[in-house]
């Protein structure tokens, strides 16, 4: 529970997760809540909901906002169970579990595409204006920075048209729609149909989602037989000193923190079964950590003694915690990334009424710049291999030769055998050629592939003849 909270918390400083004014705050609030607990006026400041990096645009009202449900809502809330309101928040948003894709209607207006389990989803802002089930898209298409869906709504035939900003960005939407799909729709990875190779004229990409499908993962999740990890829950105030990485963990995370638990506070050893609301007693996830351990020799020994024992053990979620205020970005993002939310301008003569919802409008330059990161990805990918082959990369002399003579080999076969099968079929009177006529593999060869192969295409060849005579 606690590294999905972590996973949602991340999605929402990455603008993933779409949501209103007041929504936010109370997500925001939760964070806060779990991170520091309750409001102390003397350890929080005027400003402090400033130091927190919660959403890529935090303007003074919702920081406010946030500061004031946090005051008054949420004291007393353990940090379980406020990470626990924070998921069940998330799971009621409509955003929930939608990754974004911006683009623009055929009217203009910019919107939002998404795939889940239901189907094909289009937001506008954060709302949901649109859902077409899978078993109602029938097609998926791209042309150019045009993607369409054909689908049917009310027993009628219908097709959705959207236009992205560069044909790069359309074919990914297009590739995650055609994975999406795939994996929700059918219940046997075999049912998904695939491209065959022998269609030469085909217009179009081959790409195919291939992999277990939903029903088959879960299927294979439910027989896993595991035993509920041992938390350990120390109630410790926030420390922002000496933030250090454990990479022993989780790879590419926050930056976690080793926690020394002192002798004289009590360790509850709880059981994380279901999903109903965990009370304080029964659910441990990690807190913030204390600062260094100061004092007499003894207890230095007795803190370096604890930490040795702890690096024998195996590790668990709560014995490493997370410090928000000098956390690291789980994954890169660009200085001069716009931001995701901009609430909606109201009039200055305009009181602030707490119970309004003024929605934050994810911009869609931001998206962009994701989808261009992934291009780049495979950019360097394309280029690490080029350079490996053109010998810019230094590796094992043996690989080179072989890949060199693989392919060195494989260009002359593909040279060769087609000119030495045009000699055999023309009318020259050699005589290693003519031998060769006379035996019975090459005149099996003659009559069972090549014969058809070239009444095959003999056959495209008119029927394109026959298309470009008609225009």
């Amino acid at each position: 529970r606690y590294l999905l909270y972590l996973q949602i918390k991340r999605d929402i400083f990455h603008g993933r997760l779409l949501c209103s004014f007041s929504d936010a705050a109370y997500l925001g609030a939760c964070i806060v809540q779990a991170e520091l607990g309750d409001y102390d006026p003397d350890e929080h400041p005027e400003n402090y909901i400033s130091d927190f990096k919660i959403f890529p645009k935090q303007s003074q009202k919702l920081e406010k906002k946030i500061a004031e449900m946090h005051k008054n809502e949420f004291r007393g809330q353990s940090p379980a169970v406020a990470e626990f309101n924070l998921l069940l928040k998330a799971n009621s948003l409509e955003t929930y579990g939608v990754d974004p894709h911006p683009c623009k209607d055929s009217f203009g207006t910019t919107t939002f595409l998404g795939f889940t389990a239901a189907g094909f989803v289009v937001f506008q802002g954060n709302k949901r204006i649109h859902l077409l089930k899978w078993c109602d898209v029938y097609k998926l298409k791209f042309e150019g920075k045009t993607f369409y869906v054909f689908g049917a709504q009310k027993e009628k035939k219908a097709v959705l048209s959207f236009h992205t900003s560069t044909p790069a960005a359309c074919k990914h939407l297009w590739k995650c729609g055609v994975e999406n799909q795939a994996f929700y729709k059918y219940a046997k990875s075999s049912q998904i149909k695939t491209m065959s190779s022998s269609k030469i004229f085909f217009k179009g990409s081959r790409f195919r989602y291939s992999g277990k499908v939903a029903k088959e993962v879960v299927e294979a999740s439910s027989k896993i037989q595991r035993e509920p990890p041992e938390v350990h829950r120390t109630n410790i105030t926030q420390s922002r000193s000496s933030p250090s990485l454990n990479k022993q963990l989780i790879i590419n995370m926050e930056p976690l923190q080793p926690l020394l638990p002192s002798p004289c506070e009590e360790e509850e050893v709880p059981s994380d079964e279901g999903i109903q609301l965990p009370k304080e007693e029964e659910i441990s996830v990690p807190v913030t950590s204390s600062s260094p351990v100061k004092g007499t020799g003894k207890d230095v020994d007795l803190a370096i003694e604890q930490e040795e024992k702890m690096k024998e053990e195996p590790l668990t979620i709560s014995e490493l915690v997370y410090n928000p205020s000098a956390s690291l970005l789980p994954t890169p993002v660009d200085d001069e990334i716009d931001m995701l939310f901009d609430t909606c301008p109201r009039a200055e003569n305009e009181k602030d009424d707490t119970d309004s919802f003024e929605e934050l409008e994810a911009d869609e330059n931001a998206f962009l710049i994701a989808e261009e990161e992934e291009l780049k990805e495979a950019r360097r990918a394309l280029r690490w291999s080029y350079d490996l082959l053109m010998g810019n990369i230094e590796v094992n002399a043996f690989v080179k030769s072989f890949s060199r003579l693989f392919l060195v080999g494989l260009g002359l076969l593909l040279f060769v055998f087609p000119l030495f099968l045009v000699l055999l079929e023309s009318d020259l009177q050699i005589s290693f050629l003519h031998e060769i006529r006379q035996t019975p593999e090459f005149q099996q060869f003659h009559i069972e592939y090549y014969c058809p192969l070239r009444q095959w295409m003999a056959c495209k060849i008119n029927f394109i003849r026959d298309i470009l005579g008609s225009f």
